[in-house]
């Protein structure tokens, strides 16, 4: 009777053993399954435009090309006036706000209001543009600095014209030191996983020879 008891006893024990098993197993499966709910549909892989000698990169790493590339066109775009300067500006900034942080879009919104009250924009046109032979290619360890893993300074160096009424009132060239950081906990509103954190010092006058 005693050996039965025992045989008995030791059964239970194993399908006690066996249930905290199953049910370990089973919250295991539930955690897994919502981590993988939670991971990135999508990976944005940064590779330089050129790939003529191939490129073997980290898939976290942004070749400086890139980040010089953002830059350009995103400010360009921001301060790009077509038509009306009252009204493109403001549409800029609001349709390309994902892509600025928040602490930028502040000070773009008080460069509106302030040039607003000026009447620097009312029927104001303007193009900016990058002064030729001053881009990426010419000086490319100048125009990107990496100041550590997810932020550079992008150094650009622009032209902008402007116009009232079809007559030209201003001529702008200068050097902007912009901030950029990465960003890329949004990629269906930013795909380029970067932002821009406007201007890390003060843009600078340019003066460029005559015929250049």
């Amino acid at each position: 009777m005693s050996k039965f008891k025992n045989a008995s006893d030791a059964k239970d024990s194993h399908i006690k053993t066996l249930r905290i098993v199953i049910l370990a197993l089973f919250i295991l499966c539930l955690y897994l399954g919502y981590g993988w709910s939670k991971s990135p549909e999508k990976l944005t892989v940064h590779v330089p435009p050129d790939l003529r000698a191939g490129s073997t990169r980290l898939w976290w790493d942004i070749p400086p090309e890139n980040v010089y590339g953002f830059a350009l066109y995103l400010f360009t775009q921001i301060n790009r006036w077509p038509s009306n300067g009252e009204v493109d500006y403001k549409n800029n900034i609001n349709a390309y706000q994902h892509f600025i942080t928040p602490k930028c879009k502040a000070v773009l919104e008080d460069d509106y209001e302030t040039r607003s009250y000026a009447g620097e924009l009312r029927n104001r046109v303007r193009g900016v543009y990058e002064i030729l032979g001053r881009g990426y290619a010419d000086n490319p360890t100048h125009r990107v600095k990496q100041l550590d893993r997810n932020t550079w300074q992008v150094n650009l160096d622009l032209n902008a014209d402007e116009y009232y009424l079809s007559e030209p009132v201003k001529r702008a060239v200068a050097r902007y030191p912009l901030r950029i950081i990465r960003f890329d906990t949004d990629p269906e509103r930013n795909p380029y996983g970067l932002m821009l954190d406007c201007f890390i010092t003060t843009p600078q006058k340019l003066e460029i020879p005559e015929g250049k």
